[in-house]
């Protein structure tokens, strides 16, 4: 749990850097600054639940921050990206947008005792890989070896993570439209 508290405190670090002034940092500099501690922190997700599970460390209140700490870190760099004019609006509302009502549909499946109808899938799992990837890769937003353009790259990746976004949304609805037409029917 530490290593989710490190990844919640990480974000105000990638979205603070943009505001160092640019005689202190260029932006080349913060760019590089902001993907290596998105990168660490995505890292460090990995990691903190490969040590829950391998250790048996799971707990209610780490299961609980995990995906939050998770969301807040997505949220906070698609509104920096948002701002730095590397990701279009509606791409990023279409990520945050999901990211809120899956949460809300998680916890009112919880309620009613249904949460494994919505327990995250595979393709879930795929729509976050591309957002882990594509993320980094716009703050990067500069050539690899003067070379390889990274922005296009990540552009590519967080259009499919859209694509993505859209689609397991729509599979979690269908999971929970059962219990959803139950309980509306009440």
């Amino acid at each position: 749990m530490i290593l989710t508290w490190a990844r919640i405190a990480m974000i105000p670090l990638v979205v603070g850097v943009f505001y160092v002034p640019e005689p202190w940092l260029s932006l080349p500099w913060k760019n590089a600054t902001a993907c290596a501690l998105f990168v660490v922190a995505a890292l460090t997700d990995a990691f903190d639940g490969y040590v829950a599970r391998k250790y048996g460390l799971i707990t209610k209140l780490g299961a609980f921050l995990d995906p939050v700490a998770d969301k807040l870190m997505v949220c906070a760099a698609l509104i920096v990206l948002l701002a730095l004019d590397r990701v279009g609006a509606f791409v990023a509302l279409v990520i945050i947008g999901r990211e809120i009502a899956i949460s809300a549909l998680r916890e009112w499946m919880a309620q009613i005792g249904a949460h494994a109808s919505v327990a995250v899938s595979s393709l879930g799992k795929l729509k976050t890989a591309a957002q882990m990837v594509a993320i980094p890769m716009l703050l990067f937003h500069d050539r690899l070896f003067g070379v390889i353009d990274i922005g296009q790259i990540g552009t590519v990746l967080i259009y499919l993570a859209a694509v993505l976004t859209v689609y397991s949304m729509l599979y979690y609805l269908r999971m929970a439209w059962p219990h959803l037409a139950q309980r509306g029917a009440r």
